[in-house]
């Protein structure tokens, strides 16, 4: 009988047999490449960078006497105090004093231990230890008083100049004095001594042997200590009976006979008892010059030296010049918004101190949430004391600042203002679970550049005089370009929708499309309806026109809308803005990758800028609500320098195609950095670049609009918008005032938030009215109600038909009442009672803004309606 063979399900067993190697190999990648994420963590953890070489950097020592260092010109005297740095500036016009630190320090009843120290400190410093944490020094408390800087006067190609190279830490100062020395090396260098400089040296040194009797008792320690001792002697240093005046003596006389740096760690490793410290020495530089009626006040960051695992993270010069104490009378002028004031001493004292970063933030820095965003646009802030005042003007450096301000009572008994810079870009891993300490990662080496702040004085109180001066400034630096306008109407800008982008089903398929809210030909006639209706000087800013919408797609090269119309539409509607006196711009985005992929030109592994962890600069849209990252919208990339200039000049292009003017959404408001680690651009170098951009495009006629009005792209803009007129309502602030407007009024053309968009219309329009701003209304041809279901709600006011006869009806009135003001200067501006305000225009023209809900009178008897403006010729 045949025994029978088992059957065998060949094709099923294969069947499953195949999906399970399927199911290893699908497998496979995810894990190996888990594995290796894991293990670049791990290494990341715990990778020791190679220790930095124990070489000791000479701090400086300031060893001269206390003679005052002068500069001088025919407008201004600073005198110096080399044993403290302090200084004081006398302006000759008027006999004013400023002083770098409060007098009287020392009496102050609040200040107490180090916050004393700080008062008389002319430098803040912080650096970041290796757990991220920020370290705050002055040096008053970690230099001065331990006499560890140098000072330098001197002239170059620019000035006369007094140079001050501090070294900050919590560091007792070290003499190039050898702590123990051999036998034959010392004499070597004693030996070329004069007699009187031998005597001095061997006072202090005693040639110890251990073999000698008188060292019985202390033998087994000696050569504890200086383990050489066990087979020949040595001179050592008796630090104990050298003072410090004598130490100074014994440093030089050993400097000038060869002693090096070199031979002085050399002979340190002679005595392995000797204390040592891993306290950190930062040597930062300033330097002070007098320009005509300036103080200019410069820090070069090449000149920094630091160790790479503490890098000087933020400084600030002079931060209490020219504060104002308890018996003075005088306030503070802050950037917010187009300017802001806090009196001395308004007893606010439960209130944040007042900060905002110049420019806002660098998007190439990473933050995981968004509480508020603070921003100044131009670069001045100021103290009026007394009868004088300064203005403080951010050059150089500026996209670093953060300007600061706060008043007495809280930690001491001034008031004060001034700038730090932040220096060492830095970056947080995350590293989840795996680590219990943070790991931080920083730029690798600080670029040349030098911070430069100047101060500008005036001989007034008055905030309209520290604005003309501010202004006289930008005419210097912007000549030719910042000049009077010829305006004859009020300025409005007409912002036109063209297309947002929404998800439509295509095919069964939910795709992002472009809706079309306002076609060309739909823009034309809405132009020609309202220029009609008697709306002259129209900036027109079409938005969304092309590449997708709004939200454009990346436009390196232009596409139009086809559901808009054709490029003879748009030629069209250029056409019209001309015929009716109009001047059209098109708008686009710049500086970043909305919804962009390889179809429209963008790959984000190349085209993206870098962080600081040189990852690519994703970045998201942050709740209202929560202040965290929103999940339903989509995430958008910055991109990399050279691409974001390739598209300004798309656009610049396409323009000038149309002969149209350009809007620049983001440049004028937005400035970041790039860490690319082939192409890096600091956030100063954008800055320059951005102006430079600007400046050409203004050389070869092109119509500039630019967003918020940064200082360095306001002097090239036609026509400023969306302007943060009044700023944030910080609680120590007590009243606002148009400082920047002052400055610009007459020569750049500005409006604030549309009217019809805005949080309160009518409080933006009365704004307006008192800042001297033009008017500004976003539109679109269609309904609101086809904005359901898009992420675009803002545009819900935006109806053309809802809005036309309300517009009409404001900008009319406004017109009448201002429209013959724009081409001249505001010449004063006053807070009167009871919330009414007062602007003066160079013809006189006085325009009232009553603010309450009441009717008020003018100091002449006028009536201002509640809630309205008047103008008074």
């Amino acid at each position: 009988m045949k025994k029978e063979k088992p059957i065998k399900n060949s094709g099923k067993q294969k069947m499953v047999a195949d999906a399970i190697m399927e199911k290893v190999k699908s497998l496979a990648f995810p894990v190996i490449m888990t594995a290796l994420i894991v293990l670049a963590v791990v290494v990341i953890i715990n990778y020791q960078a190679p220790e930095e070489p124990k070489v000791s950097v000479r701090p400086a020592a300031y060893e001269g006497d206390d003679t005052p260092m002068v500069l001088e010109n025919s407008k201004l005297r600073l005198v110096l105090d080399p044993l403290t740095t302090q200084l004081s500036v006398t302006v000759k016009s008027t006999g004013k004093v400023w002083y770098s630190n409060p007098l009287d320090a020392d009496e102050d009843t609040i200040a107490m231990g180090t916050e004393k120290g700080k008062l008389k400190a002319t430098l803040l410093m912080e650096y970041t230890n290796e757990n991220g944490v920020e370290v705050p020094f002055d040096n008053y408390n970690y230099c001065l008083d331990k006499g560890l800087y140098e000072i330098e006067k001197g002239k170059d190609e620019i000035s006369d100049y007094i140079k001050i190279k501090y070294s900050i830490g919590n560091i007792d100062r070290e003499y190039i004095i050898p702590p123990a020395c051999r036998v034959e090396k010392f004499e070597s260098l004693v030996n070329q001594l004069d007699d009187s400089g031998k005597r001095n040296i061997k006072n202090y040194f005693s040639l110890v042997d251990v073999n000698e009797a008188k060292y019985a008792d202390e033998k087994d320690a000696l050569i504890e200590q200086y383990p050489v001792l066990a087979t020949e002697p040595l001179y050592i240093f008796d630090e104990a009976a050298c003072k410090v005046a004598m130490r100074n003596r014994l440093e030089t006389m050993f400097e000038e006979v060869g002693y090096t740096m070199e031979d002085f760690e050399e002979d340190k490793a002679l005595n392995i008892g000797e204390a040592t410290t891993d306290k950190p020495v930062f040597n930062i530089s300033v330097v002070y010059r007098l320009d005509d009626d300036t103080f200019r006040v410069e820090i070069p960051l090449k000149e920094m030296e630091a160790r790479k695992t503490n890098p000087i993270y933020r400084v600030a010069a002079l931060p209490y010049f020219g504060a104002g104490g308890l018996e003075d009378e005088g306030y503070l002028m802050v950037p917010e918004g187009g300017g802001a004031i806090i009196n001395f001493n308004n007893g606010k004292t439960a209130y944040n101190a007042y900060q905002a970063e110049m420019y806002g933030w660098d998007m190439a820095l990473v933050r995981k949430a968004v509480v508020h965003n603070s921003r100044a646009y131009f670069n001045a802030f100021g103290i009026a004391n007394g009868e004088d005042s300064f203005i403080c003007i951010l050059e150089d450096g500026s996209s670093r600042a953060t300007v600061k301000a706060d008043i007495s009572g809280k930690n001491h008994n001034y008031n004060f203002a001034y700038a730090a810079y932040d220096i060492t870009e830095r970056e947080k891993y995350d590293t989840g679970n795996l680590s219990q300490s943070d790991i931080y990662v920083f730029i690798p080496e600080l670029p040349d550049e030098t911070i430069v702040q100047k101060y500008v004085f005036v001989d007034s109180n008055d905030y309209v005089d520290m604005a003309k001066t501010y202004q006289k400034d930008l005419e210097t630096k912007y000549n030719g370009y910042f000049k009077a306008n010829d305006d004859k109407s009020a300025p409005v800008n007409v912002e036109i929708l063209g297309a947002v982008d929404k998800v439509m089903q295509v095919m069964g398929i939910p795709t992002r499309r472009p809706l079309t809210v306002t076609t060309y030909k739909a823009a034309a006639s809405m132009l020609e309806e309202l220029n009609a209706d008697g709306i002259k000087n129209m900036s027109v800013k079409l938005t969304g026109w092309c590449n997708g919408g709004v939200n454009q797609h990346l436009t390196e090269k232009v596409k139009l809308i086809s559901d808009m119309g054709s490029k003879k539409d748009l030629q069209n509607l250029s056409d019209t803005a001309k015929n009716i006196g109009a001047d059209l711009y098109l708008d686009g985005v710049t500086q970043y990758a909305y919804d962009s992929d390889l179809l429209d030109g963008f790959f984000a592994y190349a085209d993206a800028a870098r962080f600081v962890s040189k990852q690519r600069a994703k970045l998201f849209v942050y709740s209202d609500v929560t202040f965290t990252q929103r999940y339903d919208v989509d995430g958008y990339y910055l991109l990399k320098n050279s691409l974001s200039q390739n598209v300004r000049m798309t656009l610049a292009k396409a323009a000038k195609q149309y002969g149209t003017g350009v809007s620049f959404r983001e440049d004028g408001m937005d400035l970041s950095s790039d860490f690319n680690r082939n192409a890096y651009m600091s956030r100063e170098a954008t800055k320059v670049q951005h102006s430079d951009n600007f400046k050409q495009m203004k050389d070869a006629g092109l119509k500039i609009i630019t967003n918020m009005g940064n200082d360095y792209s306001a002097p090239y803009s036609d026509m400023v918008t969306n302007m943060k007129l009044r700023g944030e309502d910080y609680g120590v602030i007590d009243a606002f005032i148009p400082f920047y407007q002052i400055a610009l009024h007459g020569k750049v053309n500005y409006t604030g938030e549309s009217l019809n968009l805005a949080a309160d219309g009518e409080l933006e329009l009365l704004v307006s009215a008192e800042y001297g701003a033009g008017l500004s209304f976003t539109l679109m041809r269609e309904s609101s109600f086809i904005l359901q279901k898009t992420l675009y709600t803002q545009y819900y006011g935006a109806a053309y038909d809802s809005w036309h006869d309300r517009m009409v009806e404001i900008y009319t009135k406004y017109n009448k009442e201002l429209g013959h003001t724009f081409n001249q200067e505001i010449v004063d501006h006053e807070k009167l009672a009871n919330g009414l305000a007062c602007t003066t225009y160079a013809d006189g023209t006085k325009v009232y803004v009553n603010y309450s809900y009441e009717n008020l009178k003018t100091p002449a008897g006028v009536v201002v309606p509640a809630r309205d403006y008047k103008a008074v010729r």
